[in-house]
C-alpha cells in the first residue's frame, strides 16, 4: 500500500485542497490503514512538485480534522478510524447546543446545516 496523489493544476480546488482530500479519501476507504507512516512534508512536497507549505497546510487540516497525528520526531501517521467521527460528533453537537441557544427550531437547526453540507460537499441534495 502506498500513498497516491495526483495533482490537477487545471482544478478549481488548490493543491493543499487536492492533497488534504486525497488524504482523507484513501484513509477512509481503508487504502491507508490506521497506523499507516504519511511520507514527510518535504518528502511529499518534493516527490509532488509542490511547495513544503502547501504539504504542511494540508497537513494541518488533516490533522485539525483527526485524520491524522504528528507524533514529534517520529512521523506523521493515520490517526485512529473512529478519531474523525468522534471530530465530527463532538462539533455536531456544539452546533446543536448552539442552534437550542439562539431559539432555533430543530427543523430550522438541520435546514441550515443541510445546507451547510452542501455547500461543502458541492451537493444539490
Amino acid at each position: 500500500m502506498t500513498l497516491k496523489i495526483d495533482i490537477d493544476g487545471s482544478a478549481g480546488d488548490a493543491p493543499y485542497e487536492q492533497v488534504r482530500a486525497r488524504i482523507a479519501e484513501q484513509v477512509r476507504s481503508g487504502a491507508l490503514p490506521v497506523g499507516y507512516k504519511l511520507p514527510t512534508v518535504r518528502g511529499l512536497a518534493e516527490s509532488l512538485g509542490l511547495a513544503a507549505n502547501t504539504v504542511a497546510k494540508a497537513y494541518r487540516a488533516l490533522e485539525a480534522d483527526g485524520v491524522i497525528e504528528t507524533r514529534g520526531r517520529n512521523g506523521t501517521f493515520v490517526a485512529a478510524a473512529d478519531a474523525a467521527a468522534r471530530a465530527a460528533s463532538a462539533e455536531a453537537q456544539a452546533f446543536a447546543e448552539r442552534a437550542r441557544r439562539l431559539g432555533l427550531s430543530e427543523e430550522d437547526a438541520l435546514a441550515a446545516a443541510r445546507d451547510a453540507l452542501r455547500a461543502a460537499y458541492g451537493s444539490s441534495g
